[in-house]
């Protein structure tokens, strides 16, 4: 759905990535890991069209992604950021409607998917609160709520995920990601970057593991967080062991 070819990227002229070269398929979550400054966002950033691409080639749909008229790119790739600068006092309903923007389902339609969306992303309480005076944590659920809304009933969507995850409590964490699962589990694809390796382990299919401006391995959690490669890209010592209740890897600090 989303494929990257040997992609360069690059910041004021600067290059931070080499090499970038995957596929993102329906059905499937992956996690981007990597140290502070490996280049996730950057990444994130040129596979969304926000940055040029330095060399190389992306594609949404087997369609080069500069092709893509915004409003249809739009309905099929929707992005959440690390951060979102918002500094109108829209309710978190006119907010999450955003994501409703780019199709033409009707007002009625519209108005059930965003009540969906605010129900998936736990801010359907929310709806009527000044944007302005919510919490870090219940900011960033509204605007999961707004891509939720922007890909409700696009099939074959991506969503590119860009740490979010980093301002919410526990409960909340697991229930984004539990959101991403679904999104897969409906035939999307979603591309997430995360700092929690465990949170990675237990909801990626595949993990993409940046260092040094280079993909240093992709693959399932169990063929990516070994010990010994933990150790050499984040500097800690850790003891990797089957979850007692997922199947998946779990790491011990």
């Amino acid at each position: 759905m989303l494929k990257a070819s040997q992609l360069a990227c690059a910041r004021g002229g600067c290059r931070i990535l080499e090499g970038i070269d995957f596929t993102l398929a329906a059905g499937e979550v992956v996690a981007v890991l990597g140290t502070n400054g490996a280049g996730k966002s950057t990444l994130m950033a040129t596979l969304t069209g926000e940055l040029p691409i330095a060399a190389g080639r992306v594609e949404l749909a087997g369609r080069p992604l500069a092709d893509w008229p915004a409003s249809k790119r739009a309905q099929a790739l929707a992005v959440l950021p690390q951060s979102s600068t918002l500094a109108f006092p829209f309710s978190a309903e006119e907010v999450v409607a955003m994501g409703r923007l780019p199709h033409h389902s009707g007002l009625e339609r519209d108005r059930q998917i965003i009540e969906q969306a605010m129900q998936a992303a736990d801010v359907a309480h929310l709806r009527g609160r000044n944007y302005l005076t919510l919490s870090g944590g219940e900011r960033q659920r509204v605007h999961l709520a707004r891509v939720l809304a922007q890909i409700w009933e696009t099939e074959g969507a991506c969503l590119l995920l860009d740490e979010p995850t980093a301002s919410l409590d526990l409960a909340h964490q697991q229930l984004t990601l539990a959101q991403a699962r679904g999104v897969a589990e409906r035939g999307g694809a979603v591309l997430v970057i995360l700092h929690d390796l465990n949170l990675a382990a237990r909801f990626a299919d595949r993990i993409l593991l940046l260092d040094r401006g280079r993909m240093l391995a992709l693959g399932s959690p169990w063929e990516v967080l070994e010990a010994e490669r933990i150790r050499t890209v984040f500097g800690v010592e850790v003891l990797v062991q089957p979850h007692p209740q997922q199947n998946c890897p779990l790491l011990i600090i």
